[in-house]
């Protein structure tokens, strides 16, 4: 997947207003050309942000982690196509996949989520699950890949495992990027992006470190650097 680096930088405009997000995509300007609506923004009002960040030329990933019955997924996938976004979240269990990419439609990409990058093996034991970590989103990845998702939600502490199980052909997308000696805050499994790139990511999402910085778009043009020098070290 041939990405510019600016391109891989995916900024998640966790505010609490619509008002707040355009501030904050005024400061970061041309640094940054992906934005990411999670449910903060969405159920702020974000959702009617979506077709303005598209109309102005930013790509825009919808974050809403869909999960129901497969009608239901498949109608509010039909609604969310509307809206100009790139990329669109379903958890990554087989019949949500399916109903999903049996109602995809236009440029909009269907990605899975694995596991939350905020749960360890721990977790995953006290939610019922008799199997590590690794070995859920192992068998998360190689249904999704059967079922013809177009890429992964993954941490990048998996995504090397993930990108030999699924190829080339689904982009990986990795959440819990921290630079080196940022606060990990709530994420359990994180990696640098350096090191994330060196994995397999293709796109790294960056939230806080970003947002929360003193200076955003510093911050964010040093992200998509270190993404440039890693890649160069990779030809």
């Amino acid at each position: 997947m041939q990405l510019e680096a600016r391109e891989r930088l995916i900024v998640a405009l966790d505010l609490s207003s619509i008002e707040e997000a355009k501030a904050m995509v005024a400061r970061l300007g041309d640094a940054v050309s992906f934005y990411k609506i999670g449910y903060q923004l969405a159920f702020a009002g974000g959702l009617s942000y979506a077709p303005v960040l598209a109309d102005a030329g930013k790509r825009v990933f919808l974050d809403l982690k869909l999960h129901d019955i497969g009608n239901t997924v498949a109608e509010g996938l039909r609604s969310v196509s509307r809206l100009g976004a790139s990329f669109l979240t379903v958890h990554a269990y087989p019949q949500t996949m399916k109903a999903a990419v049996e109602a995809r439609d236009g440029n909009l990409r269907i990605l899975a989520v694995t596991v939350l990058t905020s749960y360890n093996d721990a977790d995953l034991a006290a939610a019922g699950y008799r199997m590590t970590v690794a070995e859920l989103v192992a068998e998360r990845a190689a249904q999704a890949r059967d079922i013809g998702i177009d890429g992964l939600v993954c941490a990048a502490t998996e995504a090397a495992k993930v990108r030999s199980i699924v190829g080339q052909k689904l982009a990986l997308v990795t959440p819990g990027i921290r630079p080196a000696g940022a606060d990990s805050g709530d994420q359990k499994r994180v990696m640098t992006p350096a090191r994330a790139i060196a994995a397999g990511a293709d796109y790294l999402v960056v939230g806080r470190p970003i947002i929360a910085a003193a200076d955003p778009k510093a911050a964010a043009e040093a992200i998509v650097e270190e993404i440039a020098q890693q890649t160069k070290r990779e030809r």
